[in-house]
């Protein structure tokens, strides 16, 4: 029997694919449990549609990652900090506090996580790189001042 993979089935196939099953298999197993629904027409064609849109989302996401990586690479990114009577800072400047900052300044969201950068406990001048997208990367310098 031919069945269409609703989700990744250890030893059958992954996510998507139609594969050929033993009818017990299929209809004691993969069936009941909706880790699976028959390949007819609708159903093959419902998963080509589904894949296609995911691969166009991600094509764009891409695009769009590229853009802003050419727009934010090598500007310069102010964060202020609060700072101790002897030029310390009061904890750490780490990528929440960048990531804030780039979407203040310049109107780019990114995520926290996908900055690249030490923890800054000084003030003065740092490079930190964003991981924008697979493969998409630009490089921002950020000041650290009172």
């Amino acid at each position: 029997m031919k069945v269409l993979l609703l989700e990744d089935v250890k030893g059958t196939g992954k996510k998507g694919e139609v594969v050929s099953v033993s009818d017990g298999y299929a209809r004691n197993f993969l069936l009941p449990r909706k880790m699976a629904e028959p390949a007819d027409a609708q159903a093959i064609n419902a998963a080509n549609i589904k894949k296609s849109a995911a691969q166009h989302r991600r094509f764009t996401a891409g695009v769009k990652a590229r853009e802003s990586a050419q727009a934010l690479e090598g500007q310069v990114v102010r964060v202020k900090a609060r700072v101790g009577e002897n030029g310390k800072l009061f904890g750490t400047v780490s990528g929440k506090e960048i990531a804030a900052a780039l979407f203040e300044q310049k109107g780019v969201e990114v995520d926290k996580k996908k900055i690249a950068i030490d923890p800054i406990r000084a003030l003065g001048e740092y490079t930190a790189k964003l991981s924008l997208f697979e493969g998409v990367s630009a490089t921002v310098k950020v000041i650290v001042e009172e």
